[in-house]
């Protein structure tokens, strides 16, 4: 599974790459910040099983997947390789890592 840090998604957006973001937190979490907002797919891990093909005109696209800390968005990574999904990568450190960079997010 490939993983990606805050300062190397930072890099990649700025540069205007086409990377899908994929938010695997309960809606509920969203309020305490996200990475690009409503440009963000949303769905939560719990989810994932039955909402996957959700995904399928991006399945060969890039996508980072993001939690709160990174265990979350570790599994659905794992899932989402095993549908065949296979430039899939983790945020380390999810979304609170993500502050180093967007200072409006909320530790929570």
């Amino acid at each position: 599974m490939k993983e990606i840090t805050v300062n190397e998604l930072d890099e990649k957006l700025k540069s205007k790459a086409e990377i899908i973001l994929l938010d695997v937190r309960e809606v509920s979490e969203r309020k305490f910040g996200t990475i690009r907002g409503e440009e963000d797919i949303v769905i939560p891990v719990g989810e994932l099983e039955s909402r996957f093909s959700e995904l399928a005109d991006f399945k060969d696209k890039e996508i980072v997947v993001y939690c709160r800390t990174g265990g979350r968005s570790m599994r659905a990574c794992k899932f989402l390789e095993r549908q065949g999904f296979f430039n899939v990568a983790n945020l380390i450190g999810g979304i609170l890592a993500w502050k180093e960079i967007d200072d409006t997010v909320e530790v929570y």
